[in-house]
């Protein structure tokens, strides 16, 4: 982008407490973003003046606009000229299969998944309503968006419907500043995988996948997929309502 004036970019991004979402606050801080990270806790390394953490369960989606609306109110008002919202926060539970199943798990999984980034996407494109500000969705999704894991169908459910609200909010607000995207961030070496890689087969039938990733060496530091996600999603030009995988960043 020709405009290189980062003190006026806000990011918020959900999910910050470790893993890609504590990166890539860090990544934008780093670059002299204003930064809002939102989610149960905050990682200790985000730190300073640019930066605001809002604690939020977003289990509870409903909850949303209460702990959020005022300080993406206190962003808004600063006028900035680039704004991005990152929807990364994300549950890999519970693993299993159907049948054995809690309903009150299966609400909370889609609740996190999917509903919570819905309200902030909707709190954010109410919030953000100046056509001069370059303004950005990102939704965090998965290669599980369309295709099948065994024993992870609540997660590969919700990436599905994340990448679908990619496309209605695009479809919402064409040929506008208000543009979002879904980023597949590839094998990323966090605490997701762990988790995944660590659950019995009769829970999680694919769970070999997973210790195949790690045993390869095939996951990517979280980091280095923040940096290009900043570089190519963030401050460069994207198409309304594509599907970005981490080969193009």
């Amino acid at each position: 982008m020709a405009d290189t004036d980062r003190s006026t970019r806000v990011a918020i991004v959900t999910g910050v407490s470790r893993g890609l979402g504590a990166a890539l606050a860090a990544e934008c801080l780093a670059r002299g973003y204003r930064v809002l990270g939102i989610g149960r806790s905050s990682a200790a390394a985000l730190q300073g003046p640019a930066y605001t953490f809002v604690a939020c369960d977003l289990v509870d989606a409903a909850s949303i606009d209460a702990a959020g609306a005022d300080a993406f109110a206190t962003l808004a008002a600063s006028r900035p000229t680039h704004a991005t919202l990152v929807n990364n926060a994300a549950t890999a539970g519970p693993a299993g299969v159907f049948g054995a199943l809690g309903s009150t798990d299966i609400a909370a999984s889609i609740a996190a998944n999917l509903a919570a980034p819905a309200a902030l996407a909707n709190l954010f494109c109410r919030t953000f309503a100046d056509p001069a500000c370059d303004r950005r969705i990102v939704n965090v999704s998965s290669g599980a968006a369309e295709r099948n894991i065994a024993g992870a169908a609540l997660y590969c459910t919700a990436k599905a419907g994340l990448e679908m609200l990619t496309r209605a909010i695009a479809a919402d607000h064409p040929g506008s500043s208000l543009v979002a995207i879904t980023l597949r961030p590839g094998i990323i070496d966090t605490g997701m995988q762990v988790f995944m890689r660590s659950q019995p087969a009769e829970t999680l039938p694919s769970v070999g996948m997973f210790r195949d990733f790690h045993a390869k060496g095939a996951l990517v530091a979280a980091e280095i997929v923040a940096r290009k996600t900043v570089d190519r999603l963030l401050e460069g030009r994207v198409e309304p309502g594509r599907t970005y995988s981490y080969a193009e960043l």
